[in-house]
Protein backbone atom coordinates (compact mmCIF):
# COMPACT_ATOMS: atom_id res chain seq x y z
CA UNK A 1 0.00 0.00 0.00
CA UNK A 2 1.37 3.57 -1.18
CA UNK A 3 1.28 6.61 1.51
CA UNK A 4 -1.35 8.85 0.88
CA UNK A 5 0.11 12.48 0.48
CA UNK A 6 -3.00 13.79 -1.04
CA UNK A 7 -2.83 14.98 2.35
CA UNK A 8 -0.93 18.22 1.00
CA UNK A 9 -4.23 18.62 -1.02
CA UNK A 10 -3.90 20.92 -3.82
CA UNK A 11 -0.68 21.15 -3.26
CA UNK A 12 0.53 17.83 -3.51
CA UNK A 13 1.75 17.92 -6.92
CA UNK A 14 3.58 21.12 -5.88
CA UNK A 15 5.60 19.32 -3.02
CA UNK A 16 6.18 15.95 -4.51
CA UNK A 17 7.75 18.34 -7.35
CA UNK A 18 9.90 20.57 -4.46
CA UNK A 19 10.75 16.71 -3.32
CA UNK A 20 12.34 15.43 -6.47
CA UNK A 21 13.87 18.44 -7.68
CA UNK A 22 15.83 18.49 -4.38
CA UNK A 23 16.95 15.21 -5.07
CA UNK A 24 17.79 16.04 -9.00
CA UNK A 25 19.65 19.28 -7.52
CA UNK A 26 21.82 17.17 -5.05
CA UNK A 27 22.72 14.80 -7.93
CA UNK A 28 23.98 17.09 -10.16
CA UNK A 29 25.94 19.37 -7.50
CA UNK A 30 27.46 15.90 -6.22
CA UNK A 31 28.46 15.20 -9.80
CA UNK A 32 29.52 18.78 -10.08
CA UNK A 33 27.24 18.96 -13.60
CA UNK A 34 25.02 21.78 -12.71
CA UNK A 35 26.00 23.90 -16.21
CA UNK A 36 25.58 20.29 -18.29
CA UNK A 37 21.86 20.05 -16.59
CA UNK A 38 21.04 23.69 -17.17
CA UNK A 39 22.10 23.23 -20.64
CA UNK A 40 19.99 19.93 -21.26
CA UNK A 41 17.37 21.20 -19.51
CA UNK A 42 17.31 24.65 -22.22
CA UNK A 43 17.65 21.98 -24.84
CA UNK A 44 14.62 19.95 -24.05
CA UNK A 45 12.24 23.22 -22.25
CA UNK A 46 10.80 24.19 -25.60
CA UNK A 47 9.97 20.39 -27.12
CA UNK A 48 8.53 19.34 -23.34
CA UNK A 49 6.10 22.23 -23.12
CA UNK A 50 5.12 22.20 -26.59
CA UNK A 51 4.24 18.26 -25.50
CA UNK A 52 2.94 19.09 -22.20
CA UNK A 53 0.49 21.91 -23.66
CA UNK A 54 -0.79 19.27 -26.16
CA UNK A 55 -1.95 16.90 -24.26
CA UNK A 56 -3.55 19.15 -21.99
CA UNK A 57 -5.35 20.52 -23.94
CA UNK A 58 -6.49 17.77 -26.07
CA UNK A 59 -7.29 16.11 -22.77
CA UNK A 60 -4.54 13.10 -22.60
CA UNK A 61 -4.52 13.60 -19.11
CA UNK A 62 -5.52 15.85 -16.05
CA UNK A 63 -3.80 16.87 -12.85
CA UNK A 64 -6.30 17.06 -9.89
CA UNK A 65 -4.19 17.76 -6.96
CA UNK A 66 -2.52 20.94 -7.80
CA UNK A 67 -2.50 24.66 -7.03
CA UNK A 68 -4.71 25.86 -10.25
CA UNK A 69 -1.77 28.38 -11.14
CA UNK A 70 -1.21 28.43 -14.69
CA UNK A 71 1.78 29.95 -16.63
CA UNK A 72 2.01 30.11 -20.91
CA UNK A 73 -0.72 27.52 -20.51
CA UNK A 74 0.20 25.02 -18.24
CA UNK A 75 0.15 24.37 -14.52
CA UNK A 76 3.22 26.10 -12.26
CA UNK A 77 3.64 22.22 -11.57
CA UNK A 78 4.19 20.95 -15.08
CA UNK A 79 7.30 23.83 -15.88
CA UNK A 80 9.01 22.39 -12.64
CA UNK A 81 8.33 18.77 -13.92
CA UNK A 82 10.16 19.62 -17.05
CA UNK A 83 12.98 21.02 -15.15
CA UNK A 84 13.35 18.44 -12.89
CA UNK A 85 13.03 15.62 -15.00
CA UNK A 86 16.07 15.91 -17.19
CA UNK A 87 18.33 17.74 -14.40
CA UNK A 88 17.52 14.21 -12.88
CA UNK A 89 18.48 12.09 -15.79
CA UNK A 90 21.75 13.96 -16.40
CA UNK A 91 22.43 14.09 -12.05
CA UNK A 92 21.77 10.33 -12.10
CA UNK A 93 24.02 9.49 -15.17
CA UNK A 94 26.76 11.82 -13.63
CA UNK A 95 26.98 10.73 -10.51
CA UNK A 96 27.06 6.96 -11.81
CA UNK A 97 29.62 7.96 -13.70
CA UNK A 98 31.80 9.42 -10.78
CA UNK A 99 31.20 6.95 -8.75
CA UNK A 100 32.16 4.19 -11.26
CA UNK A 101 35.22 5.97 -11.96
CA UNK A 102 36.27 6.02 -8.69
CA UNK A 103 36.68 2.38 -8.04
Amino acid sequence: MLPDIGVFGPYTYLVTEVVWGTIALALVVYAGVVREAARTVAVLYPFAYVWDWYTLEVGVFAIPLRTGVEFLGIPIEEHIFMVVVPAMVVGTHETIRKLTEEE
